[in-house]
């Protein structure tokens, strides 16, 4: 899945001045991977999605899906893509299993290709089969939406806030199913604000600020902008002053019996601190590290982005090809 020099500007009304967007993004969702794309809310996500969908029609550029442009081959780049969206649509008269078959109705897949029980089964809904959807919990709700998304088979879903609202139990199940999912072939595009979901699950992860894409790496590389680490050191006894043998690391000294360590990851000094705590005739009792995460790289890059009235710019940003 990929869009190129993709743009989209909503009119104005009365005196409510246009607002664009997307400016302009180039992205590119490689075959077979479990991609997250993050951002603050109104930053182009649904935007991008409802466009990729069918459901909002881009001003300019270029998109396609699974290889099939949206415009040119519009039935078959629908057909390759699966939405799962933020809001709970589902009819509470009808049964699970009802609400595939119509899904697949929709979809135009032959009833000998229909795959109904199967997925309900691979998302534990089977047994929930003929019951009505309103006396499903809100968790067996979501699933329900994952399975009606998939009844084409489509090899690329896209899953729009899917744990909102769910307790953690029912998230770890449907991250298990996702993963499923994705291991066995199907291209998994996710938006999520828990960011710690995106950091466990994501092999790929692109930021969207103000309609730009401000990044788009490989998860471990993301992780790699944040340079900084923290050792903290818990000793035997206690400490009133830092010992000279440890000036040099300039710790601080958190607790009488606690030093911490700030030090840039890519330079690996903890041989040297713990030789210097030796040498400083110090017993280590306890020893933890902390390193920046997902979160942090996600605060430092949006909040550095600013709206800008420049809709000619395009977003800074290395797409990930595949």
């Amino acid at each position: 899945m990929s869009v190129s020099s993709l743009r989209k500007v909503y009119k104005g009304s009365g005196r409510s001045p246009e607002k664009v967007a997307l400016h302009d993004i180039d992205l590119t969702v490689p075959r077979g991977s479990l991609f997250a794309l993050l951002g603050p809310n109104g930053a182009g996500k649904s935007t991008l999605i409802n466009i990729l969908a069918g459901l909002v029609r881009k001003t300019s550029g270029q998109a396609a899906i699974w290889g099939y442009d949206i415009d040119r081959d519009t039935r078959m780049s629908r057909a390759s893509i699966g939405v799962v969206p933020q809001e709970l649509n589902i009819d509470p008269f009808f049964t699970p299993h009802e609400l595939l078959e119509l899904q697949a109705g929709l979809y135009g897949v032959p009833k000998r290709e229909r795959r109904t029980n199967e997925i309900l089964e691979s998302l534990g809904l089977l047994d929930k089969a003929d019951a009505y959807t309103r006396t499903l919990s809100g968790g067996m709700r979501r699933r329900l939406m994952v399975a009606k998304a998939m009844v084409h088979a489509p090899p690329i879903l896209v899953l729009d806030e899917p744990t909102a609202g769910v307790d953690i139990e029912l998230r770890q199940q449907l991250w298990s199913q996702v993963r499923a999912l994705n291991a066995a072939g199907t291209t998994v595009l996710l938006t999520t604000h828990y960011l710690e979901e995106a950091e466990e699950l994501c092999d790929t992860i692109a930021i969207i600020n103000y309609g730009r894409v401000i990044a788009c790496e490989p998860k471990e590389q993301l992780l790699q902008r944040l340079d900084n680490k923290e050792l903290q050191v818990t000793v035997e006894g206690d400490l009133r002053v830092t010992p000279p043998e440890l000036e040099a690391f300039a710790p601080e000294l958190a607790a009488s019996n606690r030093l911490v360590f700030r030090y840039k990851a890519s330079e690996s000094p903890v041989a040297y601190i713990l030789e210097a705590l030796s040498r400083a005739g110090l017993t280590v009792a306890d020893l933890r590290t902390e390193e920046a995460d997902l979160e942090d790289i996600f605060l430092q890059l949006t909040s550095g982005a600013h709206a800008t009235d420049d809709s000619s710019g395009r977003g800074d940003v290395g797409a990930v090809q595949g």
